[in-house]
């Protein structure tokens, strides 16, 4: 039995236009793609209009030239560690492959400087002269990066070189990771797109709340109560 016909049926029509602009959100009518992958673009090219911190590593890590490191890098596999070792190897470091191991001689701020140019022109969409440089896929090229650093920076700390290991590690996470992630997406800023975003804010909000009217309304009108 319905106890309150009213406000039944005025959450079940409530529940029909939150299902309905459901249903619209997910359809690809947002310059071809749903308003989920169209909002998940939009706000990831905003990010990376605030996330370039490349050049400031550049700058972080000029004190390291001339700072000669021996690491041994444990690889993935054969492949990567063969692929990894042009890396080093434009860095001017002498590089040993060994399997999947790699034994490798430098100077450090020679390899993140390499490291840092490599991810700078991801970051900035250029990935084919990444790959022209190295002669395979670009994005693998950043995995390998990510890869032998996170192994350089666990050899570093097993010599004891922390601020060496500190450095790797903050080359690995400010650049490489970001260029990694946003590679092939057009940064924005958020001035530009400023309309979009509020309504994007009010809509969440808004629709959030009519749900869950929605859902009060409908209980309540059934006789359902909340009660101490």
């Amino acid at each position: 039995m319905i106890a309150k016909k009213g406000e039944f049926y005025s959450g079940a029509g409530m529940m029909g236009v939150f299902v309905v602009v459901l249903v619209v959100i997910f359809m690809p009518i947002f310059n071809g793609h749903n308003g989920l992958n169209y909002l998940d673009a939009l706000y990831n090219s905003i990010s990376k209009g605030s996330a370039y911190y490349i050049p400031a590593m550049q700058e972080e890590a000029q004190p390291f030239a001339g700072t000669s490191v021996k690491v041994d890098l444990v690889m993935a596999d054969e492949t990567q560690a063969r692929q990894s070792s042009l890396l080093f190897q434009k860095g001017g470091a002498l590089v040993n492959v060994n399997g999947p191991n790699l034994a490798v001689d430098g100077d450090l701020g020679k390899i993140l400087a390499v490291c840092l140019s490599d991810a700078d022109l991801m970051y900035h969409n250029n990935g084919s002269d990444v790959a022209a440089k190295y002669g395979y896929g670009e994005r693998q090229v950043l995995h390998n990066w990510w890869a032998a650093n996170n192994a350089m920076e666990n050899d570093l700390k097993r010599q004891k070189q922390f601020k060496a290991a500190k450095m790797v590690a903050t080359v690995n996470k400010k650049a490489v990771e970001t260029a990694y992630n946003y590679y092939q997406i057009e940064p924005q800023k958020i001035s530009e797109r400023y309309g979009i975003v509020t309504f994007s804010l009010i809509f969440y909000v808004a629709y959030t709340l009519w749900y869950g009217f929605a859902i009060m309304f409908l209980f309540e009108g059934w006789g359902l109560r909340l009660e101490h």
